[in-house]
């Protein structure tokens, strides 16, 4: 496991993920992207293992990004974050291809940490 890319619209949301990332994993190289143009960029030119996806951005959201990535990346593990915490909304992150679904108001730093650490045992 090497690297983690997280793609959310919200500059300190992204911000307070890679913080709590790096309090448990210093060594994994940790990218941020702010739409889904980004994200395409930068999984093109290096995939990540692990990709925190939101759902609303600007631009392409986050199911249609994930369907894009998982089609050409079927082994990045999707993580769909978002406030958006609705049996339709994890209902629709999985039919798009998302591995996991967390929610932004019940996650913990440790739920988040723990997710982290047994996607990387299975590696």
């Amino acid at each position: 496991m090497d690297e983690i890319l997280i793609v959310d619209d919200n500059t300190s949301f992204r911000s307070m993920l890679k913080r709590i990332l790096r309090s448990k994993f210093p060594s994994i190289r940790i990218r941020e992207a702010q739409d889904g143009n980004a994200a395409i960029k930068k999984t093109t030119e290096q995939p990540p293992d692990i990709i925190f996806m939101d759902v609303r951005m600007p631009g392409e959201n986050g199911f249609k990004l994930t369907r894009r990535i998982k089609r050409v990346y079927p082994e990045i593990v999707v993580i769909m974050i978002t406030s958006y915490d609705s049996p339709e909304y994890q209902q629709a992150a999985f039919e798009s291809g998302a591995d996991f679904f967390v929610s932004k108001k019940e996650a913990t730093a440790e739920d988040i940490l723990q997710r982290v650490e047994s996607i990387m045992a299975s590696y």
